[in-house]
């Protein structure tokens, strides 16, 4: 689903705690300055003293907070990894039957694809990414656990006899392609939109994937 955390782990709230006020306060301006700058100009095109100069601290309360961009970037993909944690919250493949999570999850994606942090970040992974290969590979933790759930979910619903899923890796791409051809693509190609309404891309998309995926309920023998 187009995105938890894989070997990035969020700081532990005691251990949060136990940074003094002052210290976390910079280094959230850090990572804010970071964000704004990364988004706006790559990754590659942002030094360590314009990232001190733009969250307003000293270059070594700069260096005391994180010793490089990339671990600078890595906090980044801590805030993504908890957007994609709050949109799948625990529990999410089991809110209805099986057409009901499909919308549900199909609502999520949408939602999260109008996202400027997200979508912002995404562009910069994808400019990125040939000069800094470890970016797409880091990126790919954080979104790579939310298709393996999905993936989960359609091979559960094959196991129970709901879905026909002979590969239910292949199926969770196709469902999240279908979205993605909506809202993801033709804003990366500069576009704001098909002008297509949310209600319908989710209704046509779940109708036209389950068409194909659900299993036929056979008859009582007579």
């Amino acid at each position: 689903m187009s995105v938890g955390a894989g070997s990035a782990k969020a700081m532990p709230p005691r251990a949060r705690q136990q940074i003094p006020a002052r210290r976390w306060g910079s280094r959230e301006a850090i990572v804010n300055a970071a964000e704004r700058l990364f988004l706006e100009r790559g990754y590659g095109s942002v030094s360590m003293d314009e990232l001190a100069e733009a969250a307003g601290v000293a270059r070594r309360t700069l260096y005391n907070q994180f010793a490089s961009k990339e671990e600078i970037f890595r906090e980044m993909l801590l805030r993504v990894s908890r957007q994609f944690e709050a949109a799948f919250p625990p529990g999410i493949e089991t809110q209805g039957d099986v057409e009901d999570v499909l919308r549900l999850i199909a609502r999520v994606i949408l939602d999260l694809h109008k996202h400027p942090e997200y979508l912002g970040f995404l562009r910069m992974v994808v400019a990125d990414s040939r000069q800094f290969p470890w970016i797409a590979e880091e990126f790919a933790a954080v979104m790579d656990p939310q298709t393996e759930r999905l993936t989960r979910f359609f091979a559960d619903m094959t196991g129970v006899g709901t879905l026909d899923c002979r590969n239910p890796l292949l199926a969770a791409h196709q469902f999240m392609g279908l979205l993605n051809e909506f809202s993801l693509w033709p804003w990366m190609m500069g576009r704001d939109g098909l002008g297509i309404a949310d209600k319908d891309i989710v209704e046509e998309t779940v109708g036209m994937f389950l068409q194909h995926y659900r299993r036929p309920i056979c008859p009582p023998p007579e």
